[in-house]
């Protein structure tokens, strides 16, 4: 975050048109948006836990309204399937995608757009997980196929080790791929993007936002992907999983990370599929 923010200090587009602003309003404005992710995140993250405990108890989890039938899915439980996607999407990326977010609200409050700042922000971060949305609906498909395949168990947990190893392997290809290079290195450097796609209003903030998404959503696909090998309700996997996006993104070290974790995987697709 502090790249970003000297990044920031040093950029002298002139389409920015930046307005001096008193520093208690710009640490009041990032005050609030920062609590509102943080709170957010914090929702996100009581569903899970809370289905999470409901599947550990299923004498008294299926009788709760979020919780999808084990088997034989009417409509109904693709959408709750569907709505378990998006909010666990919700609850990894916010936090990987707040140093971009509480940034584009800085820039805009200093621009005084309409003195909208809160609004564009809200619709810049609706954008964003709108291309995660696009995402869940189609895991939710492949949820629904693996489980009718007998691939994922009804306890949504692989039940096949070529599943696990094809899933590893695809996702450490990936991670040494020029794409993924390409994606990682615009989702830790946004200035660029801030600077050469800046869109007024809110509906400009939201297609800021989505396009930010599809950026993030090229890099981190796969690894979201390695759920229907872990458990796609295992919570431990998911802490594990929006950590390292976090890292990734932030630290010196997160194109390293990329290429080790890549070796990795593929590694781990090796062992699991022959050694085990």
């Amino acid at each position: 975050m502090d790249s970003f923010r000297r990044s920031f200090t040093s950029l002298r587009e002139p389409a920015y048109s930046l307005s001096p602003i008193p520093v208690a309003v710009l640490k009041r404005n990032r005050a609030i948006v920062a609590f509102g992710l943080a709170g957010i995140t914090l929702l996100s993250w009581t569903y899970l836990i809370y289905m999470d405990w409901g599947m550990r108890h299923m004498d008294v989890g299926l009788d709760m309204v979020i919780m999808p039938a084990m088997q034989h899915w009417t409509a109904w439980d693709l959408v709750l399937v569907f709505l378990m996607w998006a909010v666990m999407m919700v609850a990894m990326m916010i936090p990987a995608a707040s140093p971009v977010i509480l940034l584009f609200a800085e820039i805009n409050r200093r621009r005084n757009e309409q003195q909208g700042t809160l609004v564009a922000t809200g619709q810049f971060l609706l954008g964003y997980l709108t291309a995660w949305t696009g995402f869940s609906a189609l895991a939710t498909l492949a949820q629904w196929g693996l489980l009718a395949a007998a691939l994922v168990s009804p306890m949504m947990e692989s039940t096949s080790k070529e599943l696990g190893a094809g899933l590893l392997f695809t996702a450490g290809l990936f991670q040494l791929s020029r794409l993924k290079y390409a994606c990682l290195v615009h989702c830790r450097s946004p200035m660029g993007f801030l600077a050469t796609e800046w869109r007024r209003g809110p509906g400009g903030a939201f297609r800021m936002g989505l396009k930010h998404g599809g950026y993030c959503l090229g890099c981190c696909w796969a690894l979201m992907d390695l759920l229907f090998a872990f458990g796609v309700m295992n919570l431990l996997w998911v802490a594990g999983l929006s950590a390292f996006v976090l890292l990734e993104k932030i630290t010196p070290g997160g194109q390293l990370m990329s290429r080790l974790s890549g070796l990795l995987f593929i590694g781990w697709a090796a062992w699991m599929f022959f050694g085990s």
